[in-house]
């Protein structure tokens, strides 16, 4: 009577075979790589697997539904009890804790955060002048844009080898041989172009993949733009700056041409992806959403809180194509230009990291549903696949440094830590409480590194692994070393007490960081903090499987 539904329970069974199989490769790697994946990865795959089987027939989708909430909040649980155990070691793992979690999680659906403590919140309340919004000005206009004048420049003259002049143009070329390699050395790029690696990058990968015939793309426009571009993004901002840029719009390059998607990505496709992550930190301040937040920035009354700094990117980025002779995109049709607009927005608006679980979890999800043909090529037939995979692209380019060679990926380090010690900085003037691993007297840049690589880049880049298989495991085995070597690197001693509530510890003053997860029914919430404060009893803690 309901055939449809018997062919599906029959598919559902093949599906459950294989599903095992897979279940089994995963827990392989998952063992191979850090033990304590093998929980969290398989929470992953339940997840995805229960999403997948959402298009089962009308009397089991209520069923499998609630399955998936279950799986995922258990998921949730479990990422819970392995950041409060990890906050509750030291000081050091409290900071990797809760940068984890301002980070990398969204608060308004993940995370509900206990208020400090009466005498903490005493303590660090702002100034009354602190209210105040920073950086008075007109929010009808995009701010940050500037006049330059590299148009009239270029007019009338020929354009350089690899869009820029330099005095160093064979040692650029030669670095820009390694423009199709995984892990190209952009500082040197940067070096040998008179600090302009996002130009000559993005005008050598235009080149490679000829789109500028393909798009009809003046080159005297297009050098002007990206020059126009390269220098909103700040000089003196340690890492969001346009090396950050190049190095993500170049890793991007390469993540498209991975076997698995050969032929899945259109040349308009292309062209947002790569332009998407040539804009996607411009005009970066060096500080977080959370700190323009906090100060009442413009940027952050403009947008509402939402997103701030990417919203201002991408208005950033499309506002300059309005600039003399900037207009990359001229000869687009209509369509297409609306199309790349709203690819861009996507992919950028991903960047945000407090969106990074839900982009994990969608990816999980597409891997356990992937299609493939014979060769091994990714099917993807409508708009929501491709710009999932576009978007979790950008993402993992915009998180490759711990996959790049040690030298590179401490450099990295280097810049990203003296940035966040800026910002504390900052904050420490303003009065206000010292955002997570931003205290250049507390942080540890080795523990810091490997709750990263555990938490956040590891899982991320294993699954991206999964669904490009086997085209990223060079990528895993060097990730994996550089997480080993930060391991190697922690100092082998105790790190300072907290200080109670009672004021004591160490004396600093500062409060331990609490995680209490928000559940939908009122037995899941009664199993909140105190279940997390259990986590040490499962003995399967990040400490004891050779974690942070």
């Amino acid at each position: 009577m309901f055939p449809d539904c018997r062919q599906k329970r029959i598919d559902l069974n093949t599906e459950r075979k294989q599903t095992q199989k897979d279940k089994q490769r995963h827990a392989h790697v998952f063992q191979r790589s850090f033990g304590k994946f093998q929980v969290l990865g398989s929470l992953y795959c339940t997840c995805g697997i229960a999403f997948a089987r959402m298009g089962l027939c009308c009397s089991e989708t209520k069923e499998k539904t609630l399955g998936m909430l279950t799986h995922w909040k258990q998921f949730k649980r479990m990422l819970n009890r392995e950041l409060t155990h990890l906050s509750e070691m030291s000081r050091s793992g409290n900071q990797v804790s809760e940068f984890i979690s301002n980070t990398f999680l969204d608060k308004q659906n993940e995370l509900e955060l206990p208020c400090p403590m009466a005498k903490t919140r005493e303590r660090k309340k702002r100034p009354h002048h602190q209210t105040q919004i920073e950086g008075q000005g007109t929010l009808t206009q995009i701010s940050g844009v500037r006049k330059f004048s590299h148009s009239a420049g270029l007019q009338g003259s020929s354009i350089s080898r690899f869009g820029v002049k330099t005095d160093q143009e064979d040692l650029l070329s030669k670095d820009l041989e390694n423009i199709n390699k995984w892990g190209l050395n952009i500082f040197r790029v940067a070096e040998h172009s008179h600090n302009r690696p996002l130009t000559c990058t993005m005008y050598t990968i235009f080149q490679e993949r000829d789109l500028m015939n393909t798009f009809k793309i003046p080159t005297d426009t297009f050098v002007t733009f990206m020059m126009t571009l390269e220098a909103h993004y700040h000089s003196d901002v340690e890492y969001h700056n346009s090396l950050h840029a190049a190095d993500v719009a170049q890793s991007t390059h390469i993540l498209l041409s991975t076997p698995a998607l050969d032929a899945v990505f259109t040349d308009l496709e292309i062209l947002a992806a790569i332009f998407a992550a040539a804009i996607h930190d411009v005009d970066h301040p060096g500080v977080s959403n959370q700190f323009l937040i906090n100060t009442n920035s413009e940027l952050a009354l403009m947008y509402n809180d939402e997103s701030v700094l990417e919203n201002h990117h991408l208005a950033v980025g499309f506002k300059l194509l309005q600039e003399d002779n900037c207009d990359i995109f001229q000869n687009l049709t209509k369509k297409e230009r609306q199309s790349l607009r709203r690819m861009v927005i996507d992919m950028v608006l991903a960047t945000d990291m407090s969106k990074h679980m839900s982009l994990l979890a969608d990816l999980k999800t597409m891997v356990e549903t992937k299609k493939v043909t014979s060769s091994g090529v990714l099917l993807l037939d409508n708009y929501t696949d491709k710009i999932q995979v576009m978007r979790n692209m950008v993402h993992c380019a915009d998180l490759s440094n711990p996959t790049k060679s040690l030298d590179l990926y401490r450099q990295w380090t280097d810049r990203i830590m003296n940035e966040f010690s800026h910002q504390g900085d900052r904050e420490r003037e303003k009065g206000m409480e010292i955002s997570p691993m931003c205290d250049k007297h507390t942080a540890s840049v080795e523990k810091s590194q490997v709750g990263f690589i555990d938490y956040i880049v590891h899982p991320l880049w294993e699954t991206w692994a999964d669904l490009v298989h086997p085209d990223a495991q060079d990528i895993l085995d060097t990730l994996e070393d550089n997480r080993n070597w930060y391991q190697s690197m922690i100092p082998q001693r105790p790190s300072p007490p907290f200080c109670t509530g009672d004021g004591e510890g160490d004396g600093e003053g500062g409060h331990r960081f609490q995680f209490e997860l928000t559940l939908d029914d009122e037995q899941d919430g009664e199993m909140g903090v105190e279940e997390c404060e259990r986590g040490t009893e499962e003995g399967w803690s990040p400490v004891d499987q050779g974690g942070v």
